[in-house]
């Protein structure tokens, strides 16, 4: 086991702005982060002895005409190696990344069940498979992140439930931990990519922004004042469960009209079969017949956009972020452009006032992306301050 590194605030500010914004010189550390260039200093000591971060060459001065030129911290990114698992009900999709979460090798494994013990046993095998690839992974992966839909309480490493593998209440982190003796660290799947996008993404730099999935399921992750809303009780952002339909249809959730029971990927299937009677249709044969023009699987896919619309409206008016990125599976994001322009239709009428000028930014992800989120979690859990 691997113990955290930092046990003071600014040594955490310090080492995560070098992180995910550096190359960045200590006086520029300072001015954005308040504090004093000592402080800055004896913050970084630590992780320049310890090799996480390296002084390039000197490249600037402080001021004109003024000091010894500055020499900017960088990451040493191959110090430290992480490896991430994305959990479906029917595969595992893993990554090992380097410090700076970029992936360096991935892997597929299909999964024959989703009882917990099963999901371990072949999550085991799937890590080793993955740190074999090089010994240096081996040598310095200590963390592995798991990203699983549902409720999930990360402090305690427990997936309370989880719909989509038939979970309630799954010690995950400690059973993760025996089998491949790394520490885990367990998140909701939408929160691990947002944390991916806030250090490493389309969030670097704002302060507040949403990130909406499009998918399986319809989630949705939130910062605020540069901080992932978790939730007191670990839930938050779930605009697939804001009522938008009425009374119907029924949500696996247990309540009705939610905006998952209406654009969630199986819904959708289900809608596109009624409209056009092929009971065989997948969703991506129902992609391809309203690509085709077919005017009903069109309405259930516009239905679907004006779903996700009130959804992400609702979420804008109550929060107020910079931006809202739309990302999602390349399954969900293939079928993007048939409820694009409702989405947006439905999102301008619904939020109110400057909410409406939200930027809105689709990007694409893969699985594997999800699996780099899990490992960004691991990433910044182990950088993060200890201090209360």
């Amino acid at each position: 086991m691997h113990p955290r590194l930092t046990t003071t605030r600014a040594e955490a500010t310090v080492f995560t702005m070098v992180l995910t914004q550096g190359p960045v010189t200590r006086v520029e550390i300072a001015r954005r982060s308040g504090l004093s260039s000592a402080a800055v200093t004896k913050a970084a000591r630590p992780f320049i002895e310890a090799g996480y971060l390296e002084e390039l060459e000197a490249t600037e001065r402080t001021a004109p005409g003024a000091g010894r030129p500055a020499s900017p911290l960088t990451i040493r990114a191959n110090r430290e190696f992480f490896a991430g698992v994305k959990i479906t009900d029917d595969e595992l999709i893993g990554v090992i990344t380097d410090l700076r979460a970029q992936p360096l090798v991935s892997a597929h494994r299909r999964l024959t069940t989703t009882s917990p013990e099963g999901v371990v046993e072949a999550l085991a095998e799937l890590v080793a498979d993955l740190r074999s690839d090089d010994p240096a992974y081996d040598e310095r992966c200590h963390w592995l992140g798991l990203a699983v839909s549902g409720d999930v309480d990360k402090a305690l490493g427990l997936v309370r439930y989880s719909p989509f593998l038939g979970w309630r209440k799954v010690p995950l982190a400690r059973l993760a931990g025996e089998a491949t003796g790394l520490n885990v660290t367990v998140e909701n799947d939408v929160r691990s990519l947002t944390v991916a996008e806030q250090w490493f993404g389309d969030g670097v730099g704002a302060s507040s922004f949403a990130l909406v999935t499009v998918g399986a399921g319809i989630g949705c992750g939130l910062v605020a004042n540069d901080r992932v809303v978790a939730g007191s009780h670990g839930v938050a952002g779930e605009i697939g469960h804001i009522p938008v339909g009425g009374e119907e249809p029924e949500c696996h959730c247990g309540g009705r009209g939610c905006v998952e029971a209406i654009a969630g990927t199986a819904p959708i299937v289900a809608a596109v079969r009624a409209a056009t009677g092929d009971a065989s249709l997948t969703i991506d044969a129902a992609i391809d017949v309203a690509h085709a023009g077919n005017t009903a699987a069109r309405e259930v896919f516009a239905r679907a956009g004006h779903a996700i619309g009130l959804g992400i409206a609702a979420m804008a008016n109550l929060f107020g972020p910079e931006r809202i990125i739309v990302t999602g599976d390349v399954q969900g994001l293939a079928a993007y452009d048939l409820f694009e322009e409702q989405i947006n239709r439905s999102f301008t009428s619904q939020a109110f006032g400057a909410a409406a000028d939200c930027r809105l930014l689709l990007r694409p992800r893969t699985f594997e992306q999800w699996a780099r989120g899990a490992a960004a979690v691991a990433i910044q859990t182990l950088f993060s301050s200890q201090e209360r």
